[in-house]
């Protein structure tokens, strides 16, 4: 018998946390197993229009909302060289990728990615190697994509069927230069002056782009965060934004403790904003720097990495559940908790590789964690409000005094609309939730609630099942004396539509 709770949410649309970046709903698509080939990419399917692009799976992330894509990888980029994937196709090299011990046929590049980010109304970042390419590699490219006719690399564009720039504003300087696992890996201090003179050349280039250093790849490294500090001391004057990375686990199986998780996330946030106050202090700068977390997802029970040396292997191919759900839709709320220091972010990744979105050859499945993002992505605009919880906690084997509930808020002036995210990590209490606004604006009534729940937090969706798991909408919620009363299930991540 599903057992009811009582929380209450406190909202002032004075009180705002920050502006929320459309970037901050972004995807990810590297060269590895079936995330572009088989995945964005597939002429063989029946769904693939005449350039090889998978019509469903273009559809489904327009639906899903993502606004940004980083490319190309990913531990593939340390040792990709970009000249590689332009040109006519069928003079482009097949090639052994180290990284994912996989061929790249390379018949997906730089061209096939800018105009499919164009297809899908998201913004590119591309990313320069760090790891086997130099930094003349990387200021060349950012003149292959940005610069007009009338040099070298620029005219190669031309001939290549692009007359005119992209004008691509997001770079990255690498990836996880501060694993052991990656090739050409570099330690603080090398990779600090080599990304410092990198940013430098592709500055030159076209001082209008925005460069992402390349932080920890984890808040578990032996060298975090001082690995960020020290590039950062390097670079902070030349770079505009810090990367992150970091992936969910329940690998004790612990349901409770895992759905927890979302102190963590805000704890690895605080640190590297705290890094960068720091850094910022000491370089007696004016300049603000921001976060990337672009690559975040839950990853742990598929490790597949070894791609036997075949083109489009299945690697990673992680199954989704509820409970995976629901720690995507706290993830999602911290990006709003934290947006005044977090401006970017990119789910990883959105194919078939550890990916909301599963194909054959004739079919796609839309897995548990597309449906937060979603529900997230189309809402949250405008200004974070920061949202006053009072609920019953609980305690875990890793976590003490855990809200059940988990919350965050947005409130869009522009359109006097605004919605509240909530996340009922309870597996067998539904949680009546009232919101207040305390501001003396105009009144605001709730409209609508769409939620995301059920009763067994491992189900899934299947070929088989695929309606198992989807967002439905929830009773309309009550007014009474201006108090936006809605009931959330046990195990649910829902959102609810307010205006004014």
């Amino acid at each position: 018998m599903v057992k009811q709770l009582a929380a209450h949410v406190a909202l002032d649309r004075r009180r705002v946390v920050g502006h929320i970046s459309p970037t901050l709903f972004g995807g990810f698509i590297e060269h590895m197993g079936r995330s572009v080939y088989e995945g964005i990419y597939d002429p063989g399917s029946p769904h693939a229009d005449a350039k090889g692009i998978r019509l469903d799976v273009l559809a489904a992330l327009k639906q899903m909302g993502v606004t940004i894509i980083r490319y190309p990888g990913g531990d593939m980029l340390s040792g990709y060289d970009w000249r590689d994937g332009v040109g006519p196709v069928a003079q482009r090299p097949r090639k052994r990728d180290l990284a994912w011990k996989s061929i790249e046929p390379n018949r997906f590049g730089t061209h096939e990615f800018l105009e499919y980010c164009a297809r899908l109304g998201a913004q590119p970042i591309l990313g320069v190697n760090m790891g086997t390419g130099d930094i003349s590699l990387a200021s060349a490219y950012v003149e292959y994509v940005n610069a007009p006719a009338g040099s070298y690399w620029a005219d190669k564009r031309v001939a290549n069927g692009k007359a005119d720039p992209w004008g691509v504003k997001w770079w990255c300087l690498g990836n996880e230069m501060d694993g052991s696992w990656q090739i050409g890996h570099l330690d603080a201090d090398d990779y600090g002056k080599k990304a410092l003179e990198a940013a430098k050349m592709m500055k030159l280039q076209d001082e209008t782009i925005r460069l992402v250093i390349a932080g920890s790849s984890q808040n578990d490294m032996a060298t975090f965060p001082n690995w960020d500090r020290t590039i950062l001391e390097y670079c902070y004057d030349d770079i505009d934004v810090l990367s992150m990375h970091g992936y969910a686990k329940n690998i004790n199986d612990d349901t409770a403790s895992y759905l927890a998780i979302a102190r963590a996330f805000e704890d690895y946030v605080d640190t590297l904003a705290a890094t960068i106050r720091y850094v910022k202090a000491v370089k007696r700068s004016k300049k603000t720097i921001k976060l990337s977390w672009d690559e975040w997802n839950v990853w742990y029970k598929n490790g597949q990495t070894d791609g036997n040396w075949i083109v489009a292997p299945h690697l990673i191919e992680e199954v989704y559940n509820l409970e995976d759900a629901l720690v995507v839709g706290q993830w999602l709320n911290v990006f709003l908790r934290k947006c005044d220091v977090i401006e970017a972010a990119c789910l990883a990744q959105m194919v078939n590789v550890i990916a909301p979105i599963l194909t054959t050859k004739d079919a796609m499945l839309i897995q548990s964690i597309f449906y937060p993002f979603m529900m997230m992505a189309k809402r949250a605009k405008g200004a974070s409000l920061d949202a006053v919880v009072q609920a019953p906690v609980y305690s875990t084997k890793t976590e003490a005094d855990v809200p059940i509930i988990d919350v965050s808020a947005s409130w869009d002036d522009t359109t006097n609309c605004g919605a509240c995210f909530v996340v009922n990590r309870s597996l067998d209490h539904a949680m009546t939730v009232t919101i207040r606004f305390d501001d003396d604006f105009a009144p605001v009534k709730a409209i609508a609630a769409e939620s995301l729940w059920g009763t067994d937090p491992k189900s899934h969706n299947t070929f088989a099942q695929p309606q198992l798991l989807t967002s439905k909408l929830l009773a309309a919620p009550i007014m009474q004396d201006g108090v936006i009363i809605v009931k959330v299930p046990p195990l649910s991540t829902t959102a609810i539509d307010m205006r004014a």
